[in-house]
């Protein structure tokens, strides 16, 4: 019925052992979180409702509770390279992306969707943003991405696609349109963006140029102190490692 596939199946298992994963191994340091009552909360946001009426506040108790501080200076914003974040930030030893926190750790490349007439969830699709953007996943993220800006404090480093189709900056986009309007400018000290070509790939975007240019003076008219480096050595020796 809708054209995105449908809910990650074992959805419930995934979310839960992750859950356990992270405030055992992976990050301890967060403290005892209740991983059942996180995912009721989490499935209460959506399930029974309309697939395209999910808003970002539904998931609002799913955060509380999952709530954990974020350390200064190790917030990683990004666009276009999740991949290369995800390896970068090293489950949160170098920088803690959005992924890195508990609550992002929970929904990681899953999707999931409900039903308006059933309390289940919905395995064969699920809405994509082109079909409705207050869909169950990008309602998710939104909710987590303007909760991990706000808690961001220290210098904020913002790694970009400098081979990205359409730029390093998207707008719209997440960074755009939820995180910068989300940051808390008495808690942040710099912004440091990253712009990063793929091996190979085509020099589209660069400091200074195009969409980068248009998202350091948009930083700098809000009064940030930003600086702003092309291909990083640090990420680049990542990438030519893949």
């Amino acid at each position: 019925k809708w054209k995105g596939e449908g809910t990650t199946q074992n959805l419930e298992n995934i979310v839960i052992g992750r859950c356990y994963d992270y405030i055992r191994v992976v990050n301890p340091a967060v403290g005892e979180k209740n991983c059942s009552q996180m995912w009721e909360a989490f499935k209460n946001a959506f399930i029974n409702k309309d697939p395209c009426s999910i808003l970002p506040k539904d998931y609002e108790l799913f955060i509380n509770l999952s709530l954990h501080t974020i350390p200064p200076n190790k917030s990683l914003f990004w666009e276009n390279n999740q991949q290369l974040v995800n390896s970068f930030a090293g489950r949160g030893r170098r920088y803690m992306s959005l992924g890195d926190t508990l609550f992002g750790f929970f929904g990681d490349f899953l999707n999931w969707c409900g039903q308006a007439d059933s309390p289940g969830l919905d395995y064969e699709s699920c809405p994509t943003t082109m079909e409705c953007e207050n869909n169950a996943v990008d309602s998710f993220w939104r909710m987590a991405s303007i909760t991990y800006a706000q808690h961001s404090s220290g210098v904020i480093h913002v790694l970009l696609n400098g081979s990205a189709d359409g730029g390093a900056y998207p707008q719209p986009g997440f960074f755009a349109d939820y995180e910068i309007p989300n940051l808390q400018k008495d808690k942040i000290s710099q912004i440091v963006i990253w712009v990063v070509d793929d091996i190979g790939g085509p020099d589209l975007d660069s400091c200074g140029i195009n969409s980068v240019k248009t998202l350091e003076t948009r930083l700098k008219t809000l009064g940030y102190d930003v600086t702003c480096t092309d291909n990083n050595k640090s990420v680049m020796f990542l990438l030519c490692l893949d």
